[in-house]
């Protein structure tokens, strides 16, 4: 068995080895990132299940740890993580084949990995945050990869301060947590003696950083222009990284969040189940419509921990990994034959891509919630959790999230209609052609677990890595079942695009009117304070007694000849006086 410290390690090497290589060897590079992502989903499978320390920093009375804390859930998604990693990679080596920067991405990818693993397996807070970390810097440098994008480098930025903005709460909630332990230890802080009022304010904090990492309301805007970074990125930091990283963070610090901070959780998953889902029904570009269902899906995932529910959160984090991949790179097989993103210069192209069109129907279907896709076994699992919510959170918060995640089956099934008939159904605004095998395959592959993944829930070892009910079917399955094929019905007949969907509620205006304006107006008043006032005041100072000094050695150069001659003249003058008295 391999030791959980170990795990990182394996892409974390194939990074440094990547991004020593020139631009020039690209066949090294995607050598080295194919078998540094393999042998990373080679260690996750026979990942040692313990927790392990050692001391490696006391500042203080504080103490940092350096070790691994792996159980079976972590286990599960370390293998998700390697599976999506390693997809990614085989499919980026023919997607970037004209990309003169193709192995800084390879190694940068590489890098991303090792920081998610790392977040995945750390035992201490601090080495948590160190990879949470590098996947902001790793997701900036990714999403601005292509130079040629005027949008790329915009989006890059946005990502990286709206992420941050949240990231400054979940600093100051670990430094709160630490603080009051004495240590940053998980194990250790999990089992101190907090006050209730510390841990709902470090809860609280805590949330924040989760809302910017995984695009939950009200900082979900830098995900959607993220789509300017490329196709197989867009779907490692929806599928693997990034976002899943706030839900899985929470289920490992679960314990600490209050019935307070989780109603707070459960409204935010409303808010954004919602919005996500609204906001795809009217979107034109096909990876814009997996952005914001990937917004309304981490809904899902906060909505199950908001009800006391990790298990089911992390059910649907799985299987949401797979089908997402399978959505992205699919996707990215389509754009690669139209050339082009939107769905309106897309139809008929079933014919052209049959491995592409049965992949994508079948990840549209477990998106959906089709029975008996992988995505309808983890997301009733969520609605049988909020509809019997045990956690510390108020009643309400079940029902809140219940109503809404039955709405979003329907919602979700109707833009997932529309999308399968926009680009594979209806007249052939153009000719498509599969991919090369290497994209292809890769597709092909997720399709497998999308399908099949939700059945693992009949498996009792499965069940209980993860802490899963065992699964029953009754009566109320009937109703999500429905509102599906509602929805569904709806979306495949077209509905008119609304103004409020297509542009995300304005939400992204309102954000830029009342903090972008602001704080830019704020800047440039202080820097013209700063210009003119402080600078001015010094500057000024020094001019004006140059001035002053410069007037007075004019004064007295021309002043000492009149002097003189006033003197002199008044010499002669009493002179004349003493000879004529």
């Amino acid at each position: 068995m391999i030791p959980g410290v170990f795990l990182p390690a394996v892409p974390f090497a194939a990074a440094l080895i990547g991004l020593l290589l020139p631009l020039r060897a690209r066949k090294a590079a995607a050598t080295v990132a194919v078998v540094g992502a393999a042998g990373a989903l080679l260690a996750a499978i026979f990942l040692d299940t313990s927790d392990t320390s050692r001391e490696w920093l006391q500042i203080g009375d504080l103490t940092v740890t350096f070790g691994a804390r792996v159980d079976k859930p972590a286990v599960l998604v370390a293998v998700a993580v390697g599976v999506v990693a390693l997809a990614v990679q085989v499919y980026s080596v023919t997607y970037l084949a004209d990309d003169d920067r193709y192995p800084p991405y390879a190694a940068q990818v590489s890098l991303f990995t090792a920081a998610m693993l790392l977040v995945v397996v750390a035992g201490d807070l601090i080495m948590l945050l160190v990879g949470w970390e590098v996947m902001g810097i790793c997701s900036y440098l990714l999403i601005g990869h292509d130079r040629r994008l005027p949008e790329a480098p915009a989006a890059a930025v946005k990502a990286f301060i709206v992420t941050r903005v949240g990231d400054v709460g979940f600093l100051l909630g670990i430094a709160v947590l630490g603080i009051g332990a004495g240590t940053f230890r998980i194990a250790d802080v999990l089992a101190h003696d907090y006050s209730t009022t510390t841990l709902t304010v470090a809860g609280l904090l805590l949330l924040a950083g989760v809302a910017g990492k995984s695009a939950q309301f009200p900082l979900h805007t830098w995900l959607p222009d993220a789509m300017a970074g490329p196709t197989p990125i867009s779907a490692l930091i929806h599928a693997a990284t990034m976002v899943a990283a706030g839900v899985y963070v929470v289920t490992r610090l679960y314990p600490i969040f209050t019935g307070a901070v989780l109603a707070v959780l459960g409204v935010m998953a409303a808010i954004t189940l919602l919005l996500g889902a609204l906001t795809a029904t009217a979107q034109d570009d096909i990876k814009r419509v997996l952005a914001w269902s990937t917004v309304s899906q981490i809904g899902y995932m906060t909505g199950a921990l908001a009800v006391g529910s990790t298990s089911a959160a992390l059910f649907h984090l799985l299987t949401h990994a797979a089908f997402k991949a399978l959505l992205f790179l699919a996707a990215g097989c389509v754009i690669h034959a139209v050339g082009s993103n939107l769905m309106s210069r897309m139809g008929g192209l079933r014919r052209d891509m049959p491995v592409t069109f049965w992949s994508f129907a079948i990840g549209l279907g477990a998106l959906a919630g089709l029975p008996p896709l992988a995505g309808f076994w983890s997301k009733e699992g969520i609605i049988n959790a909020a509809h019997h919510p045990h956690g510390p959170a108020p009643a309400w918060v079940g029902w809140l999230v219940w109503l809404t995640a039955l709405a979003g089956v329907a919602i979700t099934a109707l833009y997932a209609a529309r999308l399968l008939r926009g680009v594979f159904f209806g007249p052939a605004t153009t000719h498509g052609h599969e991919a090369p095998p290497l994209m292809r395959w890769p597709v092909a592959l997720l399709a497998i677990p999308s399908a099949l993944l939700g059945l693992a829930v009949f498996w009792p070892a499965f069940r209980e890595a993860l802490g899963l009910e065992e699964a029953k079917i009754d009566a109320w399955v009937l109703l999500p079942v429905a509102l599906l094929a509602a929805g569904a019905v709806v979306g495949w007949r077209g509905v008119p695009t609304v103004p409020a969907f297509a542009r995300a509620f304005w939400l992204d205006e309102v954000q830029h009117f009342l903090l972008v304006r602001p704080v830019r107006s704020l800047a440039r008043s202080t820097r013209l304070g700063d210009e003119a006032g402080v600078d001015g005041a010094v500057e000024g100072t020094g001019r004006l007694t140059v001035r002053l000094g410069r007037r007075l050695a004019t004064a007295h150069r021309t002043g000492l000849p009149r002097a003189a001659t006033a003197v002199l003249a008044a010499a002669v003058l009493l002179a004349a006086l003493g000879v004529i008295l």
